[in-house]
């Protein structure tokens, strides 16, 4: 008898834990800030530059990512496929987070209004679409591709800040022009920019979704099978929370063989604070 009323009260006593931490968990998403400041390293992708030129390739890209900031080390396995369409005159993207691992400082988490500093369960990123189009290509003038790209609600550990939950989605035109190359083609600089609109959504009862401008201005320098970009990016907010984030990003790729080994670099400047490392592999067909 004694032994049954033990289990019993420890039976309760794990219940009762359960309904506190379930209550902590939904007590604290309307304390939530859905802006890149209060968010994980991948919950608000800054959209990529793409030079002005689509590829004609099918691309395979795996990429191991390391972001740190003080109070979050976050590491994440990213995964992407790029289909051609029409010899290059379109294409489709499909990338994503397959699976991340982060742990927080307890300072960091309660100001995000977090629960958990590490996760506990597997913690996978949303997946993302993007529609591209190449609107012009011209050596005399310029490059421009148009894109339409929609994140999905499919992320998890909304509870501990790192995926929102919620859709969200851009347009935006990117440019290009070939400022210089040697009569060989082995050398070249190219300028290229991006402008857009960023859209996403919130769980403000006032403000249902925050707009934003998006952009991007850099740089392109090959060398025989090196290709170096440098960029300024970023995305403008209304609200003023946090959704202003800037980043100077850096790519560095070799090929041979359609192989394609490729070392990234991504500094936050403004309310994207980490510092970003990340080693990827691209195969081309």
């Amino acid at each position: 008898m004694k032994t049954k009323t033990l289990f019993s009260i420890f039976i309760c006593c794990l219940l009762s834990l359960s309904s506190v931490q379930a209550g902590n968990w939904w007590d604290k998403v309307p304390l939530l800030v859905y802006t890149p400041r209060y968010f994980g390293a991948n919950a608000f992708p800054i959209p990529e530059m793409l030079g002005g030129k689509l590829s004609s390739r099918w691309e395979v890209e795996l990429r191991g990512e390391y972001h740190t900031m003080p109070g979050d080390k976050t590491k994440d396995v990213f995964a992407r496929l790029y289909i051609p369409i029409a010899k290059g005159r379109a294409g489709v993207t499909v990338q994503g987070v397959i699976q991340e691992w982060y742990e927080t400082s307890p300072e960091v988490r309660d100001e995000r209004n977090a629960v958990e500093v590490k996760q506990p369960i597997p913690c996978h990123g949303d997946a993302i679409f993007g529609f591209h189009y190449q609107a012009l290509t011209s050596e005399k003038w310029m490059d421009i591709i148009v894109s339409a790209n929609l994140k999905t609600a499919s992320g998890g550990r909304l509870c501990d800040a790192r995926y929102t939950d919620a859709a969200s989605y851009w347009f935006d035109c990117n440019i290009g022009r070939t400022l210089w190359n040697n009569p060989e083609k082995t050398l070249s600089v190219r300028a290229q920019g991006m402008v857009g609109f960023y859209c996403w959504m919130t769980n403000s009862i006032q403000n249902r979704q925050n707009d934003a401008l998006c952009y991007g201005l850099g740089l392109q320098g090959t060398c025989h099978n090196f290709t170096l970009d440098v960029d300024y990016s970023g995305f403008r907010g209304y609200r003023g929370e946090g959704d202003k984030p800037m980043v100077f990003r850096s790519k560095l790729n070799y090929e041979i063989k359609k192989n394609i080994v490729s070392f990234r670099y991504k500094h936050g400047l403004q309310d994207y604070l980490y510092d970003t490392f990340s080693l990827a592999y691209i195969r081309c067909f």
